[in-house]
C-alpha cells in the first residue's frame, strides 16, 4: 500500500458492471484504479505486473483458463498472498458464503446492495478486516439457524453442483477442475444423495431456488 492510495483491480465478466464500479471508485481519492479483466486468464496476466493491494472479484466469472469461484480464490490466494481479496457476487446462497469464509475471504459484497458497500469493503481488505454488505450479512446472520435443517455439501460438491447447473457436463467440469471425469461423477452423486435428489432436473431446480446458480441454465447433456 502506497500512503493512503490503495491500488485496485476489478475482475468481472459483464462490461455493463466493471463500468459501473468503476464509476463509484473514481470519485474515491484513496483508490486508485490500475486495471480491468473479463475473466480469470486476463486477471492474471494483470496481476503478474504486481499492480494491486486489492482485488474487486466477481465470483461467477467463466470463461477463463483459470476457472472461477472457489477454484479461482483458492488459487489466486497460494499465487498472489499478499493481494487482499473482496468478492463481489449476485449469488445468496448460505453455503456458498460460508465456503467463502472457510476459505478466509471476509469482504463480500453482494451485486444486489449499492455499489458504494464497495469502498468500505475495500479499505476493510486492505487492512485484513471484515466487511460484508447488508444483503451477505442478513443471509450470514441466519445461516446457523438454516445449517440444522439444510445438508452439508463438501466445499467440491458444491463447485461441481454450481458448475452442473451452470450448464457444463461431467467431462468439461472434469477438464476444467483438472480431476478425473469418475471424481467428478462420484462427488456429483454424492451430492445429490445428501440433498435426497434423484433426478437431474430436480438437482438443476435446487440448484436455481437456493442460488447457487443466478440464472436459469441449460439442461446439461451426457
Amino acid at each position: 500500500m502506497d500512503g493512503f492510495s490503495l491500488r485496485v483491480v476489478l475482475a468481472d465478466d459483464h462490461p455493463g458492471m466493471l463500468a459501473g464500479v468503476e464509476h463509484s471508485l473514481s470519485a474515491v481519492n484513496t483508490i486508485q484504479l490500475t486495471g480491468k479483466a473479463g475473466n480469470s486468464t486476463e486477471l492474471m496476466r494483470i496481476l503478474d505486473t504486481d499492480c494491486c493491494d486489492v482485488l474487486v472479484c466477481d465470483y461467477a466469472m467463466p470463461g477463463g483458463e483459470h476457472r472461477d469461484g472457489l477454484a479461482l480464490f483458492s488459487l489466486l490466494r497460494r499465487r498472489y498472498p499478499s493481494i487482499k481479496l473482496v468478492v463481489l457476487t449476485m449469488l445468496d446462497n448460505p453455503a456458498v458464503l460460508g465456503a467463502l469464509q472457510k476459505e478466509g475471504i471476509a469482504c463480500v459484497v453482494s451485486k444486489s446492495d449499492a455499489l458504494s458497500h464497495l469502498v468500505p469493503a475495500i479499505h476493510a481488505a486492505a487492512t485484513s478486516g471484515t466487511y460484508y454488505s447488508p444483503s451477505i450479512e442478513k443471509i450470514l446472520r441466519g445461516r446457523g439457524q438454516r445449517e440444522g435443517d439444510a445438508p452439508a455439501l463438501s466445499k467440491r460438491e458444491l463447485e461441481v453442483l454450481r458448475l452442473y447447473a451452470s450448464g457444463l457436463t461431467i467431462n468439461e467440469i472434469a477438464e476444467r477442475v483438472s480431476r478425473s471425469k469418475k471424481t467428478i461423477s462420484t462427488q456429483k452423486t454424492r451430492a445429490m444423495q445428501k440433498l435426497g435428489i434423484e433426478r437431474d432436473v430436480d438437482l438443476l431446480r435446487y440448484a436455481m431456488e437456493h442460488g447457487i446458480v443466478a440464472s436459469q441454465p441449460q439442461p446439461p447433456e451426457e
